[in-house]
């Protein structure tokens, strides 16, 4: 009776062991695509703001909570660029700017910091356009996960903003004219995890 009672509980710490194991691994999750949007600013002659999006972008995270880490890779299409404005639209996909006949690809590739409470409240990485590749920091300032009431699984979402130079990557147009390098980032993103 007596080794019963120690292999029961043996078997009971390893059961709970292993569930633990089992909740704290990574988990994938694919970036849902009607619900990314990354966004920026930039300036137009020192006097306004011109607002766009990339309307095509696909990706995967992966994601250990409990851990505190995680990864983010994030493929964009600099052919669905959108200012909102057909004319700028053409010209931005064109050999003056992104050049997209060259330079079809644009990506980000980053490792998730700074976790508080399970959320990661920044993102160390490298963004690749134009041919160039630069590290660009991403800050979180918005990050949550619930049981998607569809689809039965669980739905992240965040809120990343960051900024860079994009002389850096060769896209300089308008420089002589005063207009201001920086690029400023505002991305929404949301994620369903796989199955």
């Amino acid at each position: 009776m007596s080794r019963i009672v120690p292999i029961r509980l043996l078997s009971a710490l390893f059961a709970s062991l292993a569930a633990v194991a089992a909740t704290a691994a990574p988990a994938t999750y694919t970036l849902d695509p009607d619900h990314t949007y990354p966004s920026f600013e930039a300036d137009h002659m020192g006097i306004s703001l011109w607002r766009g999006k990339l309307d095509k972008s696909t990706g995967k995270v992966v994601l250990d909570r409990e851990a505190g880490t995680g990864t983010l890779e994030v493929s964009l299409d600099p052919a669905s660029i959108d200012f909102g404005q057909q004319a700028l639209n053409k010209w931005a996909r064109g050999k003056e700017f992104f050049d997209i006949a060259k330079h079809p690809k644009a990506s980000y590739k980053g490792t998730f910091e700074r976790f508080v409470d399970g959320a990661p409240t920044r993102v160390a990485g490298e963004l690749t356009l134009h041919g160039v590749t630069k590290p660009v920091e991403l800050r979180i300032e918005r990050f949550k996960c619930i049981q998607h009431p569809m689809l039965k699984r669980e739905y992240c979402g965040a809120d990343a903003y960051g900024s860079f130079d994009r002389s850096a990557f060769g896209l300089d147009a308008g420089k002589d004219y005063g207009f201001d390098m920086n690029v400023a980032l505002r991305i929404q993103v949301e994620a369903v995890r796989d199955k």
